[in-house]
Parts: C-alpha cells; structure tokens; sequence
C-alpha cells in the first residue's frame, strides 16, 4: 500500500514538473515573442498565472487526497493488525483456559482416583480387622476348650484325697502326698518329684 501511495506521489509530481517546465518554457517563449504588445503580455500573464494557480490548486487538492488516501489505508491497516493481534490474544487466552481445565480436570481425577483407593484400603483394613477377630476369636475359643480340657486331665489325674501344701518350689505350690513325697504341679499338669 506504502508502495501505491508513494508511486501516485512520484507520478503526480512528474506530471507537475513536467507541466510546470512546459509552462515556464511557453511563458519564457511567449515574452520573448510578445515583448512589443504589453496589453497582450499582461493577458496571456494573466491567463498563465490563472492556469499555473489552478495547476497549483489541482495538485494541491490531487496531493490532500492522496495523503487523506494514505491516511485512510494507514489506518485501516493499524485496525486490522489490531484486531488480529486481539484474535491471537484471545486465541492464546482460551487455549490457557482450556489447558487449565484440562489440568484442572486431571487433578480431579487423581483426587477422586486417590479418594477411592482409600475407601478400598479402608475397607480392605476392616474386612481383614474383623477376619482378624474372628481368627482371634476361634483361637480363644481353641484355647479356652484345650485349658479347659487341660484342667479337666489335671483334676481327673490329681488324686480325690486332697494333698497338703506344704511350701513352693520355684513358683509352684509344694503338696506332701500320703507318704510323705513332695511334688509340685507342672505346666501339662503332671506330678513332679522333688528330691529332696
């Protein structure tokens, strides 16, 4: 555009010099050849003067509209680089945008994923705590029915004429049994002699 204006100047130009040298050459030749009739001088001066002013005033109206044309398309140009510089803003700001969704959105999902392995863990934790208590449970039992077991042998195996006691050895109970043997209780509940 810069190019198209600065041409039609340059073209202007050349045709005003052009006409300009033309008319002061016409002028320069017509006072040589009219210099005895000055009535006639001053009319064809007058005439030359009027043409060269209207010349004048066409180019200064031809050169106004040529810089009101280079004005106008300078500023359609700024105008469109402006807009497309605020399309490409604009596109940039709603790609941000969607990036940011998009992040926002897979945080989301590790959260809502990380809030559903905890709910599993959880429930994994109280299904193996409660199979753990009845593990522990059926154990006590167990062991509760082998004690009792165990304290049935030992009071069937323990003589119905009760024994006295008559001191301890190393944290049991020391019985003296009908003929005077001492013995103490051990841990299977069998009778263990003490020598003495």
């Amino acid at each position: 555009m810069k190019e198209k204006s600065l041409l039609l100047m340059s073209n202007l130009k050349g045709n005003i010099m052009k006409k300009l040298v033309l008319l002061c050459l016409a002028f320069a030749f017509s006072n040589s050849f009219y210099a005895q009739e000055t009535a006639l001088k001053e009319k064809v001066t007058k005439t030359k003067v009027e043409k060269i002013a209207k010349v004048k005033a066409t180019t200064t109206d031809t050169e106004k509209e040529a810089k009101k044309q280079a004005s106008n398309e300078k500023r359609k140009a700024t105008i469109t680089a402006k807009k497309e510089a605020a399309n490409a803003t604009s596109k940039i700001e709603t790609a941000k945008t969607n990036t940011l969704d998009a992040e926002k959105d897979a945080k989301k999902l590790t959260s809502i994923e990380k809030r559903k392995a905890t709910i599993a863990a959880k429930k994994e934790a109280v299904l193996n705590a409660s199979n753990t208590r009845t593990s522990a449970i059926k154990e006590a039992k167990k062991t509760t029915k082998n004690e009792a077991a165990k304290m049935n042998e030992s009071t069937e195996k323990t003589p119905k004429n009760a024994d006295k006691i008559t001191g301890e050895y190393n944290g049991k109970k020391v019985l003296t049994g009908p003929k005077g043997g001492k013995y103490y209780i051990n841990s299977n509940g069998n009778k263990t002699y003490i020598k003495e």
